[in-house]
């Protein structure tokens, strides 16, 4: 039992780091916090980049340990690339945060869609539909840039990967 409850307490610490890019939202909410494991006596994190090149990667993954350590356990990190990450891993209440905070969810699954066509995006301050991309990267390469045609305001779109 001690070690469900440990396990337990491992998974909270490591699931409270945000996100050094996009703060409003966890690790865990993002889906890229995979598993969290205790092998003799260690806590043991499996984390996936959102993408190969993602540069927060390595703050992250020292993010996660240090919460481990903080949290009492000897902590190691592993990156996982396979599966490779996906949107459709942010959890329900992740894209809520990311609303809130001015951010698009990705609309739509994962691999559906026409491959380069633009999706409709509803702004994520007045919810209108009629918005128009105005670069295909924006604060960070995951995310586009978009503009509000009702509210004229500018957004972040985490983009569906």
């Amino acid at each position: 039992m001690v070690v469900v409850l440990d396990q337990a307490r491992a998974w909270a610490a490591a699931a409270a780091v945000p996100d050094p890019e996009v703060p409003c939202v966890t690790v865990a909410e993002l889906g890229i916090l995979r598993w969290v494991e205790l092998r003799d006596g260690v806590a043991v994190a499996g984390v996936s980049p959102t993408y190969s090149g993602c540069p927060a990667v390595l703050a992250i993954e020292l993010a996660i340990e240090a919460a481990l350590r903080e949290a009492g356990f000897e902590a190691e990190v592993q990156r996982v690339l396979a599966p490779p990450w996906t949107t459709d891993w942010i959890t329900e209440t992740g894209r809520e945060k990311l609303r809130k905070y001015g951010i698009a969810p990705p609309e739509g699954t994962a691999g559906k869609g026409a491959l380069f066509a633009d999706p409709i995006v509803p702004c994520p301050r007045c919810g209108a539909r009629q918005t128009e991309k105005i670069s295909a990267f924006g604060s960070t390469a995951c995310k586009a840039q978009y503009r509000c045609m009702t509210c004229a305001e500018p957004f972040d779109y985490f983009k569906c990967i």
